[in-house]
C-alpha cells in the first residue's frame, strides 16, 4: 500500500495529544501554523490544555536528535513527522478563492501546495472540522474527519435490553417460583438467548410478562423487581432496569443514554440517595459547554456566579427528589445535610482533576459531550468501592468537534459492553411530560 501523507488540523491535536501513533506507516505533517494555534491553548486546566502541552513535548522529543529539514521518525513501525511552513506561492492561490486569510486557510494552502505543487503522493488533511473538509475537497484536496476512538455504526450500539414476545408462558411462570432464579444452561430458550453480562430482557407470553437480567457474577437469570429510590419510582421497565444496575453493588460502572425527558440523571441521583450509607459522598459533575462558543469568562460574576447555569439542571433534579418530601420530613432535612456538609457536591467535571475517588457515587451528566480520552481520564481516577454512572443522548452534542460515532458516551458503551462490571440502558420512553415527549419525538 502507497505511503501518504497526512495533513494536521489543530482540533485533531487538542483532541487527542497522541494523534501522530495512529497513522501507521504513513508520513504526518504539522503546518507551522497549527503549532502556533497550540500554543494558545497551552496554558489552562482544561483536557484540551493537557493536550497542547502533551503534543508539545512529544514534538519535542521526535525532534531532539532528528533533521528538522527530513523530519523526524515517529517510530520503528511508524513515518516521518514533518513540521512544514506554507509558501507565498500557495497563500496565494487560495487568497485568491477565500477572502480572509485564516488559520483554516492557510492550512489549506500547505495541503494544496504539497498536493499540486510538490506533487506528494497521497495528501489527505484530517480536521475535524466539518467546513474545512469542505473547502479542501472543493479544492480537490482528500480530506477526512479524525476517527480513532469512533464507533463504526452507533445505530448497532448495545441498547442493553431486549424484548422477546411470544415466549412459553410456562418459561415464565418458573421464572415467578423459588428463588426467581434460573441457570442460563437449563433449557434450549434460555441457551438460544447469549446473553452480555448485566443483559435486560422483557419476556413477554400472551398471558403474562417478566423482567430478567443475566447476572455474570452468579452465572444466573434472575428476574427484576421494581424497587423504589427516595421516593421516586420507575415508571417503565426501561427505568426498572436503570435503577436495578444503579443500586448493584457488582456493577461499578453504568451508563444510561436517551433523549431528554426520559429520567437518566433523576433515578441515578435517586439511587445515589438510596445507598449513600454505602458511600463517602455522592458527587455529581457536567463538563461546562460555553454558549457560542465563548468561554465562562465571558459571563458576569465571579466563579460561582458563572458556573452556577451550568450546574442548574442538577440542582433542579435534587429538587424534584426534595418535593416529595416536606421540608420537616427526614427525607428532606437528610438532603439538606448532605449538601451542607457537602457529602452531596454538585460541580464542573473540570474540578476533579487531581481528586482521589474512593467510595464515591460518581455521577457524570451529560458525557455525550465528552471526548474518548476524557472518559478515559475520568474512569483511569476511579478507586477502590467507587461506583460511576456516566448519562447522556449521543444524538444531542453541544461541542462542535464530536458527533454521534465519537463522543465518549458511545465510544464507552462500545468498548465496554461485554465486561462483568459493566451495565448499560438506552430509556426510549420519556416520563417528563406528554408534551415533553411529543416535542421530542416531533421538533
Amino acid at each position: 500500500m502507497a505511503i501518504k501523507t497526512f495533513v494536521l488540523d489543530t482540533n485533531v491535536i487538542l483532541h487527542d495529544s497522541g494523534c501522530i501513533y495512529n497513522f501507521k506507516d504513513n508520513n504526518v505533517v504539522v503546518p507551522m501554523v497549527v503549532l502556533e494555534e497550540v500554543d494558545k491553548f497551552k496554558k489552562g486546566d482544561e483536557l484540551k490544555n493537557y493536550h497542547a502541552r502533551n503534543f508539545t513535548r512529544i514534538v519535542d522529543d521526535l525532534y531532539s536528535d532528528a533533521d528538522f529539514m527530513k523530519g523526524a521518525k515517529i517510530g520503528e513501525t511508524h513515518g516521518i513527522l514533518k513540521i512544514m511552513a506554507c509558501g507565498e506561492n500557495s497563500i496565494g492561490v487560495v487568497k485568491d478563492l477565500f477572502v480572509a486569510d485564516t488559520v483554516d486557510h492557510r492550512i489549506l494552502a500547505l495541503a494544496y501546495k504539497l498536493h499540486f505543487t510538490d506533487k506528494v503522493p497521497g495528501v489527505v488533511l484530517i480536521t475535524k472540522d466539518i467546513n474545512l473538509r469542505m473547502k479542501a475537497k472543493a479544492l480537490g484536496i482528500k480530506s477526512e474527519d479524525y476517527t480513532s476512538g469512533t464507533v463504526e455504526n452507533v445505530e448497532d450500539l448495545y441498547k442493553g435490553k431486549k424484548t422477546i414476545e411470544d415466549v412459553d408462558p410456562a418459561i415464565i411462570d418458573g421464572l415467578y417460583k423459588e428463588d426467581g432464579m434460573v441457570e442460563p444452561d437449563s433449557n434450549e430458550f434460555f441457551k438460544k438467548l447469549k446473553l452480555h453480562p448485566n443483559e435486560y430482557l422483557v419476556l413477554k407470553s400472551q398471558q403474562n410478562s417478566v423482567l430478567i437480567r443475566f447476572d455474570p457474577f452468579i452465572n444466573k437469570i434472575k428476574r427484576i423487581e421494581k424497587r423504589t429510590a427516595y421516593g421516586i419510582k420507575p415508571r417503565n421497565a426501561e427505568q426498572i432496569f436503570a435503577m436495578d444496575a444503579l443500586f448493584d453493588s457488582n456493577v461499578s460502572i453504568v451508563t444510561m443514554s436517551g433523549k431528554a425527558g426520559t429520567g437518566k440523571t433523576l433515578l441515578a441521583l435517586a439511587c445515589a440517595l438510596e445507598v449513600r450509607s454505602s458511600f463517602k459522598q455522592i458527587y455529581l459533575a457536567r463538563p461546562i459547554i460555553p454558549l457560542s462558543n465563548k468561554d465562562i469568562g465571558f459571563l458576569p460574576g465571579d466563579i460561582k456566579s458563572k458556573i452556577n447555569p451550568y450546574m442548574q439542571p442538577l440542582w433542579d433534579n435534587l429538587k424534584v427528589i426534595k418535593n416529595q418530601y416536606n421540608e420537616a420530613d427526614k427525607e428532606a432535612q437528610k438532603i439538606t445535610e448532605l449538601v451542607e456538609s457537602e457529602k452531596l457536591v454538585i460541580e464542573p467535571l473540570a474540578y476533579i482533576r487531581g481528586r482521589t475517588l474512593d467510595k464515591i457515587f460518581f455521577i457524570v451528566d451529560e458525557a455525550q459531550n465528552l471526548t474518548p480520552h476524557e472518559i478515559k481520564t475520568i474512569i483511569t481516577r476511579v478507586g477502590e468501592h467507587t461506583k460511576i454512572i456516566f448519562t447522556g443522548d449521543p444524538y444531542q452534542i453541544d461541542t462542535p468537534y464530536l458527533d454521534a460515532k465519537s463522543n465518549g458516551l458511545s465510544y464507552l458503551i462500545d468498548k465496554f459492553t461485554g465486561q462483568k462490571v459493566f451495565a448499560h440502558i438506552t430509556l426510549e420512553k420519556g416520563e417528563r411530560s406528554q408534551l415533553a415527549e411529543l416535542a421530542s419525538n416531533l421538533l
